[in-house]
């Protein structure tokens, strides 16, 4: 999150006339597990709190995996909640969360048939294609990373992706999710995969941007950043 959706609103401000600043409030996490997950999630009614105070205009909650193992629909209710905070703050902001923005984003699109790459142990992955899933869209394909370190997953290089996909079966996919995951750094090959496949591909840090452009009022175009940032959406 604190490296691509900047890196996708710098490559707007190219043309656009909009600017925009980062801020961010962290919740602890190291370890890739449903504890953790759990803990971290419980964390994220100080961090609203804290990025209320700097009057943002809207916020962005970074991972995915949190909201997901957390239960069906859990996006809205974090959502709801979270925006309750900066309402009592007395600075009021939408709220989005990565796992709702990748629900939405794939709705925008149209996509009722995915394939995904997640770099999730394969029990987290399975449980994020349930929840997926439980939102109306099949995932007939999806490929497990096992990388058990957040800060391994950082790490990736996106590079690998354009290798990686390539072992998932895309016969009769709508979009290809390149990574599931903010955490997992996968822009440089989004709009080389899509060109190559002739299909939309998005990741969760892409969707989280164009939600936050539609809450600012913002048109959703984003150069070389895949169809959902084409401004079609």
């Amino acid at each position: 999150m604190e490296t691509e959706i900047p890196a996708l609103l710098r490559a707007r401000e190219a043309i656009a006339p909009e600017r925009f600043t980062f801020h961010s409030s962290r919740m602890r996490m190291k370890k890739v597990t449903k504890e953790e997950l759990a803990a971290m999630d419980g964390d994220s009614d100080r961090c609203a709190l804290e990025l209320s105070d700097a009057a943002v205009d809207v916020l962005g909650y970074a991972c995915l995996v949190a909201i997901m193992s957390m239960g069906e629909g859990y996006h809205r209710v974090s959502e709801a909640r979270l925006h309750q905070r900066t309402v009592e703050n007395g600075y009021s902001a939408p709220v989005v969360t990565s796992a709702g923005a990748l629900v939405e984003g794939l709705a925008t699109l149209g996509a009722t048939r995915i394939a995904l790459v997640a770099p999730y142990m394969k029990p987290l992955t399975q449980m994020v294609v349930s929840y997926i899933e439980k939102e109306g869209v099949k995932v007939s394909d999806w490929l497990a990373l096992e990388i058990p370190d957040n800060l391994e997953v950082a790490a990736q290089n996106p590079a690998n992706l354009l290798e990686h996909y390539k072992r998932l079966d895309l016969t009769g996919v709508d979009a290809l999710v390149l990574s599931a995951c903010v955490q997992m750094p996968s822009l440089p090959s989004v709009q080389k995969i899509e060109d190559a496949i002739g299909l939309p591909v998005v990741s969760a840090a892409i969707c989280t941007a164009h939600q936050m452009l539609k809450r600012l009022g913002l048109p959703t175009k984003v150069p070389n950043a895949g169809t959902l940032l084409s401004g079609r959406y």
